[in-house]
This record gives structure tokens, sequence and C-alpha cells, in this order.
């Protein structure tokens, strides 16, 4: 998806202006530039007179730190307290509060540090836990965490099994409390706006969607000495690669984590893990994560899913394994599968492929929605392009895209392109500045709604409920999961509507136990 030259890529972002109009390309240009117009463009509001929630975190990793804490809003959650067991992350935290604009060093040193996961949920003060744990332990933290009187927003995916995923659902009705997953691109104003590119109709049939995550992870660490410098071999001049203990090349990869001396005297079983490496590298473990379709496949499975209406897969096939790896993961590192949605027709498919790589970067990461009429790509979760097919049925790039409307819809015209693109679309068009991921508007809405909603039944207050509560997030880890289960035992997966449903206790692989946290 990176192979487009400069002027492509411009003359996209120009065509897709043009199809979403005034009025939603200024409102995505107007939230990327102010954060806080998420709100009016997802429809809730300011707190008003009402104080924001009350919250607490666990999990103070890359997704505690970099996403929950960095991205939230005070002025919607406010966070009270927080608890990790490892003293790295730990000392992490109070840096990332430290450095957010709300709160400052002094507000970072007042917030409280639990000994324990029961001091948080025994909190009065506690609203709201917002867990970003490794996957294994979202199901009992939020169970536990819920069953204590509090709120609970997790972080994807939402649990390790179908059937931890689906009692999360229930206990957050048994209870009385919301429940919501951080698949943040249902809070992603881009890809709305790609949404309703699509279900305009200005695509035409669309019978085929790409979606693909590629890095390269193939190349060797840098030794470095004690001062961080380069090490150079003294006989070539070349840079010196880290081997592990067995002289291996270690490879780049952020999943394998050097451990940090802070934690190399935890008591790791205390805390339910097999090995240190398990507790810091939990991603390359199937017991304690659930690989590249968890971690990355189920944010854009979600995203074709919304693209298709929210349409639950018909079903799954895929090729997946340790490929490049030879250290030992459990984890695949190279993973393509196949999903067939329903189209209109009962003979009709709409085929989505997958494909999650660590050996080539090439093309990215994003979305390549195939139409009749069109094609659109949704790139790094930065911008829409749009190109029209013309002639014979062939992609082009150098023509741009007239806008008509037949009723409310956008018909693609085409025009010849000769001329350069026009300065003002290409510095302000619709990609040039970041948009939101969603992390904030997610959070937002989250408090919102707990502030907002009706507490003598949240569930039944259909104007107060977060955009990916516990139903929705459970089909994502339907589709997650049950690729992950065609890839491991080679074989084409029919999805059973059973697996969907929270109520009914099917599961695609009969599980039923929820891990114990100690």
């Amino acid at each position: 998806m990176t192979h487009l030259t400069p002027e492509e890529r411009v003359l996209g972002r120009e065509n897709a202006n043009r199809a979403l109009g005034m009025s939603r390309r200024d409102w995505l240009a107007a939230a990327a530039a102010a954060p806080a117009m998420g709100a009016f463009y997802f429809g809730y509001n300011k707190m008003g007179d009402k104080p924001p929630v009350k919250a607490a975190l666990i999990g103070t990793g890359d997704e505690g730190c970099q996403a929950m804490i960095r991205f939230h809003n005070r002025d919607y959650m406010n966070f009270v307290g927080f608890h990790d067991i490892r003293p790295s992350q730990i000392e992490r935290c109070r840096k990332e509060f430290a450095n957010h604009k709300q709160y400052g060093e002094a507000d970072a040193n007042a917030i409280k540090q639990y000994a324990n996961d029961d001091e948080m949920y025994n909190d009065p003060d506690v609203e709201v836990v917002v867990i970003a744990l490794p996957l294994w332990l979202h199901a009992p933290v939020a169970i536990k965490a819920m069953k204590a009187g509090k709120h609970v927003f997790c972080e994807k995916l939402m649990a390790h099994s179908i059937a931890e995923c689906k009692e999360m659902c229930r206990v957050a009705r048994e209870t009385n409390r919301l429940l919501a997953v951080g698949h943040q691109r249902h809070y992603s104003a881009l890809y709305d706006n790609a949404n309703f590119l699509l279900n305009s109709g200005a695509l035409g049939e669309v019978r085929h969607i790409r979606a693909l995550w590629h890095r390269n992870n193939a190349q060797p660490r840098v030794k470095k000495d004690e001062a961080g410098n380069t090490v150079f071999d003294a006989a070539t001049g070349l840079p010196e690669w880290q081997r592990d203990e067995k002289g291996n090349i270690v490879y780049q990869d952020s999943w394998r984590r050097i451990y940090p001396e802070a934690d190399l005297k935890i008591d790791y079983a205390a805390y339910g893990y097999k090995s240190l490496d398990e507790l810091i590298n939990w991603r390359l473990y199937n017991r304690t994560g659930a690989g590249l379709m968890a971690e990355l496949g189920s944010h854009q499975l979600d995203a074709c899913s919304i693209f298709l209406g929210k349409k639950h897969p018909l079903a799954v096939t895929g090729v997946g394994g340790t490929f490049f790896y030879k250290d030992g993961r459990e984890a695949d590192d190279h993973v393509f599968t196949m999903f067939e949605f329903p189209g209109e027709d009962p003979k009709d498919r709409i085929v989505v492929t997958y494909s999650s790589i660590n050996t080539n970067s090439f093309d990215g990461y994003g979305e390549q929605v195939m139409g009749s009429k069109g094609t659109m790509i949704v790139a790094g979760e930065k911008e829409i392009l749009l190109f029209k097919e013309a002639g014979n049925a062939t992609l082009s790039k150098s023509t741009s895209v007239t806008v008509e409307t037949q009723g409310k819809k956008p018909v693609l015209e085409t025009s010849p392109s000769l001329a350069g693109p026009s300065a003002a679309t290409a510095i302000g068009g619709l990609a040039t500045a970041d948009p939101s991921r969603g992390y904030r508007e997610e959070l937002e809405h989250f408090a919102y709604c707990v502030r907002y909603g009706d507490a003598s039944n949240f569930h039944a207050d259909e104007e107060h409920q977060p955009r990916c509560k516990g139903e929705v997030a459970l089909a994502d880890a339907v589709i997650a999961l049950t690729s992950n289960i065609a890839m491991r035992e080679n074989r084409r997966i029919e999805f059973d509507p059973k697996w969907f449903d929270y109520a009914n206790d099917a599961t695609p692989d009969g599980s039923t136990i929820i891990a114990k946290r100690s």
C-alpha cells in the first residue's frame, strides 16, 4: 500500500476529499487538528457540571502507558490509582503521568500505587478499572472488578478464550456494570468516513477486501557497549550483532524484550507465570497470549466487519507458523488468512484476506477495499485514498474523480488529471494532519456513559452505550481466535452463529476455563 508515487497519493487524497464532500472533509480535518472535536463528532458531550469518572489502571506496559495514560482526557477520566507487579513499569507509569499536561509531577506522585489488585477493587474512590494486562488476565481481572462494583474498560483482545468473553458479558449484566473493549477504530473519524464512502455506493459492488500489517523485524540488533555506543568488529570495521547465550543472532523484535534489571528479582511464580520470560515476553506464549491475530489482526478484521455492515464471517481458512524466528517462541510470526463474508444474495460471497508478516514492510499496514467502480485504501490509520476504476476494469492512478450526486449518494465520474495537485489541497487535505487513532475518544465516551447512563439499568439505556461494548468485542474475539484454530489445525472452519451469542455456551474450541490470577 506504500508503493504509490507522491503524485498518485495526493491524487488519491483529493479524490477522497471530493467524494466525502465539504462537511465530512472539514470535520475530519478539524478532528485531526483539535482532538476535543471528537466528542461532538461521535455524539457525546462534555461532562458539564459533573465530575470526571475516577479510575484505576492495572497494567502499565505499552498499552497502559502509551495509550491509556498518554491519550486520556482528565476532564472525563481522572486516574486515582494504578497497580503493576514490575518495578520497571511502575517507574515508567509515574513518568508518563508526570509528562501528561493535565497532571504534572505533583499530581503524578499523589496517584495511589496499590500493593495488589484487591486493594484496587476495595478502593471506594474507584469507579472504573482500566485493564491493560497480558491477555490471559483480562477475563479474571475484569470479572472480579465488576463483581466488586467497578465498571471496566479492557484493552483488546477482549479475553484469551471465547468462553471467557461470554462470561465477561454475562457478569456485566448481572452486576449492572458497563463493559467496553479497546477496539479504537470504532472511535476513529477516519474509519467512520471510510465507512461512509463504502456504504454510499461510491465504490460499487465490493467483492474483495485486502487487509494487512507487514513489518520487517528480520534485521539483526546491533551490539552496544555500556555507554550505548555501537561496537564494531576490529577486522571488518562492520557493526557487531547481538547474540544470545547459544550464539544465535538476536533480531529486532518488538515482542521479545530485553529483561530490565529492575525486574530480574520478581517472584514470577507468585503471579501465575512459569518463567520470567513468560512474564516479560507474554505475547510469545500461547498460554498467556494469542498471537498476531489477537494483537494486530483483530483491529483490522474489526474494521472490515464494520465496512461490511457489521456482518459476521461465514468461514475462515488460514496458514500460520514460526517461519522466521527459531528462538523457541510459540506465537506465529507469519499469518495468512481468508474469510468468507455473506453478500446480498445467499450465494454471494465477499472475500477478505488478512496477512501479518515479520520479514517485509514494503506494504506497511492498512485496508484496501476493491469495488466495481473504485478502490479505497485506508493507509496506516492516517489517510483515505480513492481511485476510480477506468476503462477495462483497470485501476486508474492517474485519473481524478469528479463527484456528482444521485439523490444523496456520491457517484464517481472520471476526468483527466493533467495538472498538478493544488497546493492548498496537498497541504490542507484529508490526510496531511494525522487524525486521532481513537484512544482519547473511546475513553472519553466510556466515562461519559458511566456518568450519564441510567444507573438503575445501564444496559437498558440505549443512548449511553459504548460503541465497542462487550457484545461487539465478543465478535472480534470469535473471529481472531477461530482463525488461530483454523491455522493450527489446517482446516476450513465455518462460523456457528451461536459462537457470537454471549448467552449461548457454544464455542469453537469447547473452552470453559477462566484463568486464575494469584
